[in-house]
Order: structure tokens, then sequence, then C-alpha cells
């Protein structure tokens, strides 16, 4: 008797935290849209003078490249860890680095960057030297969710097919990676809204050029420091009002980009199971 109850008010506390969740969620999402109101058409999202159009074209180049240079070296650094590597002191140093780069402030990774890539390397603020930049800053996000994903496959879908004569690397590629992609997208989804949320590494490396890119070699200016400068510049109802509609395209393009990789994610899963 006591166990059921027990059980009921658990299940009522989680109930009651997913509803939160959910409100918190809903009201965000409505009292964005709802200032936005009046503002948010065409004319301002497909607008190069006058509209968010660079600025949209700049995010989505520092999420793709970023995610395309950190996915791979993530992805490979996460089987390593957990299919290839023991205990040694190698893999301890390893293990140390990642939580340490999870660790570090993003200011901190801007000053690299703008080091590094801008000035040493010569890109200067451009959008592939702040996609190099969060790439780094990713990679954490990307090792451990991989890393916790390859972990709940068991053992024995490993030993089975290793009995039937296949080897490390295809039992890897066939069996373990194909049950495990949806925590690879969790990762991956992760690591998008890290990127998209990061004003002060893209401030530095990116630059606050409002005109359209033509190759990720040119300065640029993302939503989030778009954002933050009108914000930071209003003064009329109105600003406010441009402020939120940018909010409400920043909410539109991140979902965007989360269903797009779930939606490949299905077809690359379904892809592996026929080969």
């Amino acid at each position: 008797m006591k166990r059921k109850i027990l059980d009921k008010l658990l299940y009522a506390i989680m109930s009651l935290g997913t509803a939160f969740v959910i409100i918190a969620l809903v009201y965000i999402l409505v009292y964005i849209f709802s200032q936005a109101t009046g503002f948010l058409n065409f004319s301002f999202i497909a607008g190069i003078e006058r509209g968010i159009l660079p600025m949209i074209v700049t995010t989505l180049y520092v999420v793709l490249v970023s995610i395309a240079i950190a996915l791979p070296v993530g992805l490979a650094t996460a089987i390593f860890l957990n299919e290839y590597s023991g205990n040694s002191g190698f893999i301890r140093i390893l293990r140390l680095a990642i939580e340490t780069l999870a660790g570090i402030p993003s200011i901190i990774y801007g000053l690299f960057g703008l080091l590094m890539f801008c000035r040493l390397l010569g890109f200067g603020q451009s959008i592939v030297a702040g996609a190099l930049t969060l790439s780094i800053m990713i990679l954490p996000v990307i090792i451990r969710t991989t890393e916790e994903a390859l972990k709940s496959i068991p053992d024995s879908f490993r030993e089975g097919s290793l009995a039937l004569g296949a080897t490390k690397f295809q039992t890897i590629v066939h069996v373990v990676l194909p049950p495990a992609l949806p925590g690879i997208v969790t990762s991956v989804i992760l690591a998008i809204g890290r990127v998209v949320g990061e004003s002060a590494p893209v401030l530095l490396t990116v630059g606050l050029t409002k005109n359209m890119p033509r190759s990720i070699f040119e300065s640029g200016r993302t939503l989030t420091i778009h954002l933050y400068y009108l914000t930071n510049e209003a003064v009329r109802p109105e600003d406010f009002g441009i402020a939120f509609a940018t909010a409400a395209v920043l909410v539109i393009l991140v979902v965007i980009i989360n269903t797009a990789t779930k939606i490949m994610t299905k077809k690359f899963r379904k892809t592996m199971g026929d080969i």
C-alpha cells in the first residue's frame, strides 16, 4: 500500500514538472510572437536593406559550418572513448580535457578565436573564424551526449555481431550506431542551440557587418548579435517590436533546423538499415 502511494506521489510530481516545462515554453513562445505581431512579415524576413535576410544567412552559415566541423570530430572521439579506449593515463587526460573545455566561459573562446583564427591564421573577422571557434566550444556537448548514447546500447548487440564474424568497425557502423542515432541527434540539436544562442565569441570572431555575406570568408552579423543591438538601441515601442520579430524568426529558424536534422537522421537510419 505504501509503495503504491509513493509511486502515485512520484508520478504526480513528475507530471507537475512536465506540465511546468510545457507551460513555460508555451508562455515564452506566445509572448514573443504576440509582441512581434505587426512587424513579422515577408518584407521583414526577406529584405536585405531594411530586413534581416543577411543576418539569417550569416546565422545559417555559422551553424552549418560549425556542425560540419564539430560533428565528425566529436562523433569519432565518442566512439574511440566508448568502443576502443580503456582506462589508461592518456584516456584520463583526454576526459579531463573534455571536461575542461565544457567549463571554459564563452568569452575565453571568443578571445582565443580572435587571436588564433582571426589574426594568427589570417582569416580576419569572418564566418569561418567564428565557426571554427564555436566548433571547439560545442565539442564537449557532442562528445558527452554521443558517448552516453553509445553506452546505452547493450553489449549483447556487439557480442552477437562479433560472433557472426563481423569486424569491430562493421559492428560499430551497422550495429551500434543505428540505435544510437537518436542520442546523436540530441547532441546535434543541443550543439545547434548553443551555436545560435552565443554572442560573445560571435561578436569577436564573426563581426558586426550587416551586408549579405557572399562566402564563409566574409564578415557578417548573426541574429543573436543583431537582436542584442536592437534591444540595446531601442527607444520607441516600435524598436522593441522589431526586436521581438527578430527573436521570433530566431525561434522559427531553430525549429526548422532541428526538424530538418531529425528528418535527415531518419532517412540516414533507414539507409543504414537497408545496407
